[in-house]
């Protein structure tokens, strides 16, 4: 709840409205990072250390200086306005963890499919999920120090998306360009809105 102050200087309670956006993508890809450059409140991460057992499973070429992995969720807030709250809920990376996309993306206005060009083809998975439920998503190529940089309709045709899809570069770690990103997904989510009206 956020309380306010109506014009009689009694004190009233104002109940939000609510959106929540996914930020999904490969393992490595910088979902938690994204989460916490732009939240409001410590976020919530459920990061683990790799281990041993893990290793057969979670490819690290390319990340290798990758040391955790969220194994649930990642939460942060932003308050737009008294009356507007934005949810981001970050999701796990890997494939044994996609029993818990369909419990977060439950009421989701959009999602960012976060994208490393190093490994461009670990966010095909996320693509086609959102793609199927109908899901208004934008594509985020995350710039990492080091790794090839491609046009915007390179990475579109790379990963076979529809035309009206935004593709946007960004970095994860600075809050001025996540915020670019999901003003991106929210404008987005609105247009494919009204579009099926």
């Amino acid at each position: 709840m956020v309380y306010g102050h109506s014009d009689m200087g009694r004190s009233h309670v104002v109940d939000p409205i609510t959106l929540k956006i996914l930020v999904a993508g490969g393992f490595g890809a910088g979902k938690t990072t994204l989460v916490g450059a732009v939240s409001e409140i410590k976020p919530l991460r459920t990061e683990e250390l790799l281990s041993e057992a893990g290793r057969p499973v979670d490819d690290i070429a390319g990340v290798e200086a990758k040391t955790t992995t969220t194994v649930a969720m990642d939460f942060g807030r932003i308050t737009l306005r008294e009356d507007l709250v934005l949810y981001l809920f970050g999701t796990p990376g890997q494939d044994r963890f996609w029993f818990l996309w369909d419990e977060l993306a439950t009421g989701a206005l959009g999602a960012v499919v976060l994208a490393d060009t190093r490994r461009l083809e670990d966010c095909f998975a996320a693509v086609d999920y959102f793609e199927r439920r109908g899901i208004a998503f934008t594509v985020a190529v995350n710039c990492f120090q080091g790794a090839n940089r491609y046009p915007e309709d390179a990475v579109r045709d790379a990963l076979d998306l529809d035309p009206g899809t935004p593709v946007i570069l960004c970095d994860a770690r600075e809050r001025e360009s996540v915020k670019s990103v999901l003003i991106s997904v929210v404008e987005h989510a609105m247009m494919a809105s009204a579009a099926r009206r």
